[in-house]
């Protein structure tokens, strides 16, 4: 299935709007809330829960993922739906967020950010195509682009330079995944 947005209602004022989005997985109206399965599971809340409450998709962490439980244990259950036997869209974070909480822990270059595994202390690069592949390995629905979120309060000079920079990631994400 190809990922689809359909607009329901537009309000003519304000612009605001309702949609259905079409994900592989399912559907999604929005707007939407979503709760956060960073490390790959929901605290509090079993799957069944879940489902009871009626939530539609998930919001899941590129970063903590691969870190742990790793890139590799997901190759072999088919990706994050089979790890926590969720079959309803997936949202992954790019692991910018980290660029921010994890700042003691890293290195930003222009062709990607260097971490420093707050767990075992091993070096990871995440360029924009390697933070793709693993999105893809995970099985997201949705799939966010590296970027750099800088700290509050920032300097005019800092917040463009990551902006900047956060658009370069974009456009070379964009080239990677259409070839």
């Amino acid at each position: 299935m190809t990922m689809h947005f359909e607009i329901i209602k537009k309000d003519r004022d304000t612009q605001a709007r309702t949609g259905i989005l079409h994900t592989t997985h399912g559907i999604v109206h929005t707007p939407v809330f979503m709760p956060v399965a960073t490390r790959g599971a929901i605290r509090a809340l079993t799957i069944r829960d879940i489902e009871e409450i009626g939530f539609e998709i998930i919001l899941s962490n590129t970063y903590h993922m691969y870190i742990r439980p790793g890139i590799e244990l997901l190759k072999e259950v088919g990706g994050l739906h089979n790890f926590m036997n969720y079959h309803k869209p997936i949202l992954t974070d790019s692991g910018g967020f980290q660029v921010f909480s994890l700042a003691d822990l890293r290195k930003v270059h222009d062709n990607g950010v260097e971490f420093k595994s707050h767990i075992d202390g091993s070096k990871h690069f995440f360029s924009p195509q390697k933070v793709l592949d693993i999105q893809k390995v995970i099985g997201s629905d949705i799939m966010m682009v590296l970027d750099e979120c800088v700290e509050y309060p920032s300097t005019h000079h800092a917040a463009q330079k990551a902006v900047d920079r956060t658009l370069h990631w974009a456009a070379t994400s964009f080239e990677y995944w259409k070839n």
